[in-house]
C-alpha cells in the first residue's frame, strides 16, 4: 500500500454513508422489524412529532409521554408503526385480492342475517297485536313465544357482525362500543379463554366454596390495582401497598346500568381465645352504579353516606400466623331497589364476625363477581399496624404440637426378632431398634 492509499482511506471511511445490512428475506415480521428500527432512529433525535403523540402511530419512546396526558396506544408496536410507514389507505380497502374476495363473501352472509332478523321482527309484532284469548295457551304462551322470538332476534345480530374484520379490528384495537351486543358477546369471549377458568381455579384452590359462600359462579371481569400495579388473583401483596384502598375494573356483559354492593373480606383471622380463626370485614359499600361502559371502580373514591358503610382498613397478618386470604366480593342488588345503609353501619360497623352469606340472606343479594389477594406478616406490617391503630403487633403467635392419640405402635415381624446384640450389625438399617435410634446419626455407618 502507498503512503497516499495510507492517507486517503481512513478519510475515504469517513464520508461513506453508513448502510443497513440485512440477509434476504421475504417475511413480513423481519421487513416490519426493520422499519421500526429505521424508525426509531430516526426519531430518536428529534423532538415529538404530531405522529408521535398520536394513539394510533406512536413509537415505543413516546408512549410515557401519551400515557401521562391521559390517552393509551392503541393496537401493537408492529400496527403502529405499520400505520405509521404505510400510506393512509383504510383498512377495508386493503389492495389483497383474498381479503376483498372474503369480504364480499362475509357481506352477503350479513345481507342474509339482516333478511332473517327483519322476518323475525315481523313475527313479534303480528304476535303483539294479536289479543292473548286468539293465542292457545293464552297469556302465558304468549309471552314464552314473544322471549324465544327476542332470543332469536339477538343471536342473529350477533351472527351478523361475528366475522366483521372492522368490528374484530375495533374490538382488538380497544375501541370497541360495550353498548353493542357484538363487542360484549367477543369480550366474554375472550374472558372466558383465560381469565375465567383462572379465577375459577382459584376459588378450588383457596377454598373460598364452601367456606364463605355455598356457590359462586362469576360472570363479570374483576381486575385488582394497588397504585395503577395490576395484581393477579392469588398474589401476595405487600402491607405497604395495601395500606390504601384499591381500584377495581369491573367489566359485565349484560346490558343495562345496575346496583351492586362491594365486600371486602379477611377470612382467616386467627381467634386466640377459642383456638380458631373468624372473619373480618375490611371494607363495605352499597349502592355503587356500574354499566357495560362504566367500568372504573375506585373504592377509595366512594365517599357517599348512602353508598360506604365501613370504610376501608388496610389488610395485615400477625407474625406467626398464615397468609390471610382477603376476598374482594361483587354482589348485585335487586332491580330498582337501594340497600339500607344506615342499617349496614349499625350491623357490620364493628367489622369482625363478618358473614357474607349472613348478609347476602338478609338484603337479597346476588354474588356475581370475585377476585382477591393475599396477605402475610412483613417487614413493614407493624408499621402499618401502628398508624391505623391496630392492636396486635408485638403478639407473635406460634403452633402448637399436637400429640397423636393413636397408642405407639410396638416392635415387630423383622425388627422385633432382631433386637438382641447379636444383629447390633443390622441395627443401621432400622431407626426403630429399642435405645438407640439412628434418626439423629448416632451410628456411624461403615
Amino acid at each position: 500500500m502507498s503512503r497516499c492509499q495510507a492517507v486517503a482511506r481512513p478519510l475515504a471511511r469517513k464520508l461513506r454513508q453508513p448502510c443497513a445490512f440485512r440477509p434476504l428475506t421475504t417475511g413480513a415480521a423481519r421487513a416490519a422489524e426493520v422499519q421500526e428500527q429505521g424508525a426509531v432512529a430516526a426519531s430518536s433525535s428529534a423532538e415529538p412529532s404530531p405522529l408521535d403523540l398520536d394513539p394510533n402511530t406512536v413509537l415505543p419512546e413516546f408512549e410515557m409521554h401519551l400515557m401521562k396526558a391521559g390517552k393509551m396506544p392503541v393496537g401493537s408496536r408492529r400496527r403502529r408503526v405499520a400505520m405509521r410507514t404505510t400510506q393512509n389507505i383504510p383498512f377495508e380497502q386493503l389492495p389483497y385480492q383474498a381479503f376483498q374476495e372474503a369480504r364480499r363473501i362475509l357481506a352477503a352472509d350479513r345481507e342474509d342475517k339482516l333478511l332473517k332478523i327483519n322476518a323475525e321482527l315481523e313475527k313479534m309484532s303480528r304476535l303483539e297485536s294479536k289479543d292473548a284469548s286468539e293465542v292457545v295457551g293464552g297469556q302465558k304462551m304468549k309471552d314464552t313465544k314473544l322471549a324465544s322470538l327476542r332470543r332469536e332476534v339477538e343471536r342473529l345480530k350477533l351472527l351478523a357482525d361475528a366475522n366483521d374484520p372492522l368490528v374484530k379490528k375495533r374490538f382488538e384495537d380497544g375501541l370497541g362500543d360495550m353498548n353493542k351486543p357484538i363487542y360484549r358477546a367477543l369480550a366474554e369471549k375472550k374472558w372466558r379463554s383465560y381469565d375465567h377458568r383462572l379465577i375459577t381455579q382459584r376459588i378450588k384452590q383457596f377454598n373460598i366454596v364452601p367456606d364463605i359462600l355455598p356457590k359462586l359462579e362469576p360472570t363479570a371481569d374483576v381486575q385488582l390495582f394497588f397504585r395503577q400495579s395490576k395484581v393477579a388473583p392469588g398474589t401476595i401483596v405487600d402491607s405497604l401497598t395495601s395500606e390504601s384502598a384499591p381500584r377495581l375494573r369491573v367489566q359485565v356483559f349484560d346490558k343495562g346500568e345496575r346496583l351492586i354492593t362491594v365486600v371486602v373480606l379477611d377470612s382467616d383471622v386467627p381467634e386466640v381465645e377459642s383456638d380458631g380463626f373468624t372473619k373480618r370485614c375490611h371494607y363495605l359499600a352499597a349502592n355503587v352504579p356500574l354499566s357495560p361502559t362504566d367500568t372504573s371502580l375506585p373504592l377509595s373514591k366512594i365517599m357517599a353516606d348512602d353508598q360506604l358503610a365501613v370504610p376501608w382498613l388496610p389488610a395485615f397478618s400477625q407474625k406467626g400466623a398464615p397468609y390471610h386470604r382477603v376476598g374482594v366480593y361483587l354482589l348485585e342488588q335487586k332491580p330498582g331497589e337501594k340497600v339500607d345503609v344506615s342499617k349496614l353501619k349499625e350491623l357490620y360497623s364493628g367489622r369482625d364476625g363478618f358473614s357474607l352469606k349472613s348478609m347476602r340472606d338478609k338484603f337479597g343479594l346476588t354474588p356475581f363477581g370475585f377476585t382477591m389477594f393475599r396477605s402475610v406478616w412483613d417487614e413493614n406490617t407493624a408499621a402499618v399496624m401502628a398508624r391505623h391503630g391496630i392492636p396486635g403487633a408485638d403478639v407473635e403467635l406460634r403452633p402448637t404440637r399436637v400429640h397423636s392419640l393413636k397408642q405407639p405402635v410396638k416392635p415387630r415381624g423383622w425388627e422385633a426378632k432382631r433386637q438382641g446384640p447379636k444383629y447390633r450389625h443390622l441395627w443401621k438399617y432400622t431407626k426403630r431398634i429399642k435405645g438407640i435410634s439412628n434418626g439423629r446419626g448416632w451410628i456411624k455407618k461403615g
